[in-house]
């Protein structure tokens, strides 16, 4: 796939819930679609967010540059539920420690 070209099945679409947005993610997270992933989980006015990745087939370094940005946004009132593949790709990038991701 073009890098510049967005995967037709990439979504991701916030629900506002109180303070917290809760994004669900399908499709290919990379560099044409990190972007969009970033702009649904940082609405106005929410102070904490909930990422579900489960539905996600491909996440390449874009895609961790944009989590790890929500992380640091977010500090301490993230969590996300990766699908196997991203729970992979975060291991074999040292990230697959992280206090904020969950299981489920």
């Amino acid at each position: 796939m073009d890098q510049e070209e967005a995967d037709p099945g990439f979504s991701a679409v916030g629900e506002v819930a109180g303070d917290r947005v809760t994004v669900t993610v399908t499709g290919e997270v990379d560099m044409a679609t990190a972007g969009a992933l970033y702009q649904a989980a940082t609405p106005d006015r929410v102070t904490a967010a909930t990422l579900d990745l489960r539905a996600v087939t491909f996440f390449d370094s874009a895609a961790i540059h944009t989590l790890v940005r929500l992380a640091d946004h977010y500090a301490g009132e993230i969590e996300v539920f990766p699908s196997d593949r991203v729970r992979r790709v975060l291991d074999i990038s040292g990230l697959g420690g992280q206090p904020w991701l969950r299981t489920g």
